[in-house]
């Protein structure tokens, strides 16, 4: 079954990112789901699967700021991506730090 998956891995302190926020949004700007990272860095579950995971676009949006505090320069990390065949998975990871991130499409 098709679905989206991420982590987030803190560079800067070489750990998973615990806690964070992540919102993913259809093309539409509409809101399909919320999670917040385990202290594994990952979701419980796929962010988006089943019947609500279509082709199109969509854009994750990582909440870094309130997990990096005051040393964040980043408050959101936003991922658009375009899903062309929506019986794969795709699996996005975020590798961020208060300074800078990076991302790509993981296994």
């Amino acid at each position: 079954m098709g679905r989206i998956t991420t982590h987030v891995l803190d560079t800067a302190r070489g750990k998973p990112g615990g806690g964070i926020r992540i919102e993913v949004f259809g093309a539409d700007g509409t809101k399909l789901a919320e999670a917040k990272t385990n202290a594994d860095g990952r979701t419980d579950g796929p962010l988006l699967e089943g019947e609500r995971f279509k082709p199109g676009a969509y854009e994750l949006v990582f909440h870094v700021g309130a997990y990096f505090g005051g040393d964040a320069f980043y408050e959101r990390v936003p991922v658009r991506i375009k899903i062309a065949d929506s019986s794969q998975h795709y699996h996005v990871p975020l590798l961020c730090s208060p300074w800078g991130y990076t991302t790509y499409r993981g296994s």
